[in-house]
């Protein structure tokens, strides 16, 4: 009797085992299935949220009113979270407009290289002026999160491009099934 316990007790772990593995690669499908959009997302609120840490007051329509107003190309860092956002929604407008030929060889791909090479060169040309700037007494906090900023603009970008690619490819891959599976079904009609 006590053999056979432990080998329920050893099924049960094991039948454990098999649904964790299951759920979690479940949830990394979903996940993967899902960049564009939790990108999109992930490209409109981090680098808000990223300047509102530079900020001494608290972020409301008045201090993004004064921002905008004292707006300044050389000192000014409204412009990068505003960059990430419309290009995230041009991305997303262009993602949710296109279907599955469209995703694997039309404007897809190509907006969204567009959108992202634009950006990443108003972020990269923007952030040779504010580190080119000597006169300015900033302390340690404050360059390193100017930094993380601009780094978290430019991978965001980046990230864009590599996930309308992995999109492009994986609805080229459906379509190569779908027309092998209608040649299938035809010859056999």
């Amino acid at each position: 009797m006590g053999f056979s316990s432990k080998e329920e007790k050893s099924k049960r772990i094991l039948r454990g085992l098999k649904t964790l593995f299951f759920l979690i690669t479940m949830v990394i499908s979903l996940l993967l299935f899902s960049a564009p959009v939790l990108l999109v997302i992930a490209d409109a609120l981090v680098p808000s949220a990223l300047l509102s840490s530079l900020s001494q007051s608290s972020f409301s329509m008045e201090t993004l009113a004064s921002h905008f107003h004292n707006y300044d190309f050389r000192y000014s860092l409204i412009d990068i979270p505003l960059v990430s956002i419309i290009r995230s929604f041009i991305i997303f407008c262009v993602y949710s407009l296109c279907d599955g030929p469209r995703l694997s060889h039309g404007p897809y791909l190509g907006i969204t290289t567009m959108c992202s090479v634009l950006s990443l060169m108003f972020v990269s040309f923007k952030a040779v002026y504010i580190f080119s700037v000597s006169g300015i007494d900033r302390s340690g906090y404050v360059r390193a999160t100017e930094i993380a900023l601009f780094v978290c603009s430019c991978a965001l970008a980046v990230g864009h491009v590599v996930v309308a690619y992995r999109t492009s490819c994986r609805e080229r891959r459906k379509l190569l099934v779908y027309k092998i599976d209608i040649e299938a079904k035809l010859g056999f009609s």
